[in-house]
């Protein structure tokens, strides 16, 4: 299975690259991805996510620049370490 864009309907990820289905994003459900491809990654900001402080960029489709959800740059607490360099894909 390949995911999308869901405005132009450029190849974003294969479900093997999937780490979780598990993940809420600003919209609702998310996926979380190791690898994604076609998208451009925005410049670095600190958020508080539900699971604490991260250092993320957003993620947009490099076709037509939708939104598409973040990149995890940086996890301050040891439990989400995991998740650097990982998606989010809403």
């Amino acid at each position: 299975r390949i995911f999308v864009c869901l405005g132009c309907s450029t190849h974003l990820a294969s479900q093997d690259d999937i780490v979780s289905k598990a993940f809420q994003g600003r919209h609702g459900r998310a996926y979380l991805f190791k690898n994604v491809v076609n998208v451009v990654v925005g410049p670095s900001q600190e958020r508080v996510l539900i699971t604490g402080l991260h250092t993320v960029a957003d993620v947009h489709c490099s076709v037509c620049q939708n939104t598409l959800g973040w990149k995890y740059l940086h996890a301050f607490e040891e439990s989400q370490k995991y998740k650097e360099g990982c998606y989010i894909i809403e």
